[in-house]
């Protein structure tokens, strides 16, 4: 693309660089499934910007995505007619109250199953569950994602869910050896198990990583038939204040090292949390050849299929 393709860009008063605009492209192309309001909802969230109150340019936003498709600079999904969920907190009813003790050994629960959450019930469900009994609570998810119920004869045991993974990351983008061009093209083929939780009165022995393994053996399987490209790694963040990382480790996922607890620089804005450990796991042998190559855009389906409730 051409410099002078690129002047006279402007959002909410602040003239749009060269990297936010290839942020921007990079987001579009690989959430190519996603709503354009769910477009700018993600591109709001990853470049931060918010109103005074700190709230997202959702409006604004949706109107400047326009804007750069007018320009021929992007190419939006078509316009849907959907209903709109309302996004708010889940509440608790009856139905995530907490079940009887489990405990024992993975033998002792029979055939476990790790499946995709994709009914607009069993999405409200998994919400409900992650809201009321994980630490961090629920946040409404951005981009593409993918739910999970691990479950067995005696009920439904946990939850996990897989999203978009870091921009930027130095242990993990050492450790893959890509280029920044190469990281922003190819992101997208690297996901986030962004929540991981078994119920509070669920306490077998390695059910965390029986679940863990399950779980990788399908995702590509999974991700392909939900957003027609296929992921070659996968990436997650543990907070050593509250896990080890014990179940990671014995499902043979990599530790990398830990983050530095400093947020990716935005404009005007800073902010810093506790260094978290960094585990990965590849799901392709060759997954150093797709994140440092130059992979095709994945070519748009004759029919799209869209979760009335967004991801992560």
């Amino acid at each position: 693309m051409g410099q002078e393709n690129r002047v006279n860009l402007v959002h909410c008063g602040r003239t749009i660089s060269d990297e936010e605009l290839d942020d921007i492209r990079e987001t579009v192309a690989t959430c190519f499934r996603l709503s354009r309001s769910e477009l700018a909802m993600t591109i709001s969230e990853h470049l931060e910007w918010r109103t005074a109150t700190g709230s997202l340019k959702l409006d604004a936003s949706l109107k400047f995505l326009e804007k750069l498709e007018s320009q021929g600079l992007i190419k939006l999904p078509e316009r849907q007619t959907s209903t709109n969920s309302a996004r708010k907190e889940p509440p608790k009813t009856e139905r995530t109250e907490a079940g009887e003790l489990i405990t024992g050994f993975v033998r002792d629960l029979g055939t476990i199953m790790v499946a995709p959450v994709t009914e607009p019930d069993e999405i409200a469900l998994w919400n409900e569950y992650m809201n009321r009994y994980h630490f961090l609570g629920y946040k409404q998810p951005f981009g593409c994602v993918l739910r999970y119920f691990v479950s067995s004869g005696r009920g439904r045991l946990g939850c996990l869910l897989f999203s978009g993974a870091s921009k930027s990351l130095y242990e993990r983008d050492q450790w893959i050896g890509w280029s920044k061009d190469e990281r922003l093209r190819n992101l997208g083929f690297v996901v986030n198990n962004s929540r991981f939780l078994l119920f509070p009165w669920v306490q077998v022995k390695n059910l965390a990583s029986h679940a863990l393994g399950q779980v990788a053996r399908r995702l590509a399987d999974d991700w392909q038939h939900r957003w027609r490209y296929r992921p070659v790694l996968i990436e997650t963040f543990v907070d050593p204040e509250h896990y080890a990382g014990t179940c990671y480790r014995a499902a043979n996922w990599l530790y990398l090292g830990d983050t530095t607890g400093v947020g990716l620089p935005r404009q005007g804005k800073s902010y810093t949390t506790t260094p978290k450990n960094i585990f990965v796991l590849p799901l392709a042998s060759d997954f150093r050849n797709t994140l440092c190559s130059y992979i095709e855009p994945p070519n748009e389906p004759e029919e799209s299929i869209f979760l009335s409730s967004p991801s992560t």
